[in-house]
């Protein structure tokens, strides 16, 4: 692998798709199916139009031959004494109700069909909607958010508030349990539960919503709960059988149970299984030894920013030194971390330079991928949610120009440096701790940048810069720049990066006296 200086550039770029799939994984691209949506509810609209008007038509013709038939009905000899009368009445039955059954048959439904049809084969998948929902879970975990909050859409930040029904909760606990993740499933069972008990209407029974939760109780090792669930379920419906041979089987276990506590009263069980108190579960471990420090980072908890670290932080101008390009506009250079040494830059980029490098990254998005530690094959990964493009400067002269500021500011040589990469990060978007680059950009909630060796937060600010080398002067690793992108709680996340490589700038950054400058 090259050894490479990381002069990330973050980019905040506005909070404000062609893809297939996945769209889930890009906020921006998802911008594309509200649009979709819009016209398919146009769309609707028109079908429903033109259906009310048939039904006018038929109403009318009904209305009017109601008034005529009693008429007739009364007297047929006497109304059909008239010839006119009984002219009309053939002319009627002969060619007027095969006109009104025309009208009935007449198919409104063509154009809505045809542009749903149309619209479907751009649709999220299944696989989206199972993304999107364990998106909401890794936002509850990360920011300790419970399901009441989520579900209520109590968020700070948050322009149009929105709410999750049973059903939303339901599909929540669902998708959970089809996981194996039985943590979430009771959260979101139980969620459901309660809505539903508080009188919500809905089309999700009680019954399915118990059944998933008694055996997702069960897999906790809390067989009282699962057995008090599986009974309320049996009291709503004696005839479920899987509920009934569940409680046999709870009950048989439990017995079990007891008499082995009776032969061993005087010793303390011990199992690997979360720790049963009161119905609350304990989140099970996962494959992330700093998955503790790392969400407390985002929650803003645990930042090693003490008073003296502080005190060796300051802001100045930066003119690239003296570099003929910022003598006259300097940028404000503020720093964020003392040792490694982080710094941001201010006012880097302009709002329309900002949004005509979104306009051609967005149709090139494409999921993020990372290399597998195996097969050195690159595979997307739960671990990194978002969709990247790289621009080249052939692309448009505001790529060009980004670049020769960014070699201004570092004082680094852009010919052996990476191609511009745009960022957008989806539903939950993170990338967890890893060793390579990291992005920001302006959020309502979330979105930090964390350092967990050295317990440092970078908070998004549109149009700054954050940089920082990852290798020391010597080409050796900086281990500590180990580092995560915060899932996005509220907002939508753009940034770019921007890597100089160690190759060809030998003499604009040389050796330092030792292996660690």
């Amino acid at each position: 692998m090259k050894a490479r200086l990381q002069v990330v550039f973050f980019t905040w770029i506005l909070l404000i798709w062609h893809t297939e799939a996945e769209f889930f994984t890009s906020i921006g691209q998802m911008t594309d199916l509200i649009y979709a949506e819009k016209d398919l509810v146009q769309s609707l609209k028109d079908y429903i139009r033109a259906e009310e008007s048939k039904l006018s038509q038929i109403k009318s013709w009904a209305e009017k031959l109601d008034v005529l038939t009693s008429k007739s009905a009364s007297d047929p000899e006497g109304y059909l004494a008239h010839p006119v009368n009984a002219y009309k009445l053939v002319k009627r039955l002969n060619t007027d109700w095969l006109e009104l059954e025309n009208l009935v048959l007449q198919d409104t439904t063509n154009g809505f069909i045809a542009n749903l049809t149309i619209q479907r084969q751009f649709f999220p998948t299944e696989e989206d909607e199972t993304g999107a929902a364990k998106a909401l879970m890794r936002l509850q975990d990360t920011y300790k958010l419970d399901p009441e909050t989520l579900s209520r859409g109590n968020l700070p930040g948050t322009k149009y508030r929105s709410y999750l029904t049973v059903g939303d909760c339901f599909g929540m606990g669902k998708t959970a349990y089809n996981d194996g993740d039985y943590y979430h499933t009771v959260l979101w069972m139980e969620q459901a539960l309660k809505q539903h008990d508080e009188g919500e209407d809905t089309t999700v029974s009680k019954v399915e919503i118990l059944d998933y939760l008694s055996y997702a109780v069960f897999q906790f090792g809390d067989l009282h709960r699962a057995m008090e669930l599986t009974r309320r379920l049996i009291s709503l419906d004696s005839t479920h059988e899987r509920a009934g041979s569940n409680l046999r089987y709870f009950e048989k276990l439990l017995e079990k149970e007891r008499e082995e506590e009776k032969e061993k009263s005087n010793k303390t069980m011990t199992s690997t299984e979360p720790v049963v108190q009161s119905g609350a579960y304990e989140r099970p471990l996962d494959y992330l030894p700093e998955r503790d420090i790392y969400e407390a980072l985002c929650r803003g908890e645990g930042v090693k920013m003490t008073p003296r670290r502080q005190k060796r932080l300051f802001c100045r101008y930066h003119d690239g030194n003296r570099n003929p390009h910022l003598l006259i506009a300097p940028f404000k250079e503020e720093d964020e971390w003392d040792s490694p040494h982080i710094v941001r830059y201010y006012d880097v980029m302009s709002d329309e330079e900002i949004e005509k490098i979104k306009q051609l990254a967005k149709p090139r998005l494409a999921r993020a991928t990372v290399r597998d530690p195996k097969t050195g094959v690159l595979t997307v990964a739960s671990y990194r949610v978002s969709k990247s493009s790289w621009l080249e400067e052939d692309d448009d002269p505001v790529v060009a120009k980004v670049n020769q500021r960014m070699q201004q500011i570092t004082g680094l040589t852009v010919k052996t440096a990476e191609l511009l990469q745009v960022a957008n990060y989806g539903m939950g978007g993170q990338y967890e701790p890893h060793f390579d680059f990291s992005r920001m950009s302006d959020v309502e909630a979330g979105g930090a940048t964390v350092f967990p060796d050295f317990g440092a937060a970078i908070w998004p600010k549109k149009g700054t810069a954050v940089f920082w080398y990852n290798l020391f002067r010597s080409g050796e690793g900086d281990y500590r720049t180990r580092h995560a992108a915060c899932p996005v709680l509220v907002g939508c996340k753009w940034v770019s990066n921007k890597w100089f490589h160690e190759r060809g700038n030998e003499f604009l950054r040389p050796c330092g006296r030792t292996e660690v400058d």
